[in-house]
């Protein structure tokens, strides 16, 4: 029973430091593609991930439109959750290299799990209110327009069918199994830590 209590703590742990991670990630994403920074739903996740992101920005700057203090920031937070949890579970010290792959696999899983959310979003959008001027709404549409118009331009739209969305969703299909699937083998780690 009490294995069972420190397994699912354990869980609860890992699932809200992912979630922070998330956050962290949407930080990140909303600033390199520029998008609304007043926008209410911005200026909430400015707010949540400010406390840990604030610590690393006397020293990491941003590079044009990628924010370094926030991925260094995010890279720290998933080693010592990590760390933490494969201590507190009894497992032991893992490896240093195989728990930053673990980290970096982390937060390529994020930032693809954003990216996913927001398609399937935005498609939804484009069927039900296409010119829906709801922050939210805005938010979606100017976080996936960088990949989005790419696509575009390759990929005209045939008639009212836009099959540009499809590609982005096949892409992080691949980039999921291949990139983050063989950072996590690479790891050495459980999956779930990495947040699959």
């Amino acid at each position: 029973m009490g294995s069972q209590m420190g397994n699912a703590g354990l869980l609860l742990v890992n699932t809200l430091v992912n979630i922070y991670l998330f956050l962290m990630m949407l930080r990140f994403l909303l600033q390199a593609s520029r998008a609304d920074y007043y926008n209410p739903i911005s200026q909430s996740v400015v707010k949540i991930t400010q406390p840990v992101i604030g610590l690393f920005q006397g020293f990491l700057r941003p590079v044009g439109r990628f924010d370094l203090a926030t991925l260094g920031a995010a890279f720290v937070l998933k080693v010592i959750a990590i760390i933490a949890i494969l201590q507190i579970a009894d497992i032991g010290m893992p490896p240093l290299v195989g728990v930053a792959i673990g980290a970096v696999a982390a937060i390529a899983n994020a930032i693809l799990k954003i990216y996913f959310f927001a398609l399937i979003a935005m498609i939804i959008l484009s069927w039900v209110a296409p010119s829906a001027s709801h922050p939210g709404a805005l938010l979606v549409m100017q976080l996936v327009e960088p990949i989005m118009a790419p696509l575009r331009r390759v990929i005209p739209p045939l008639g009212m069918l836009d099959l540009s969305p499809i590609v982005a969703f096949i892409a992080i299909s691949l980039i999921d199994g291949i990139v983050v699937g063989s950072l996590t083998r690479a790891a050495g780690i459980s999956g779930a830590l990495v947040g699959l």
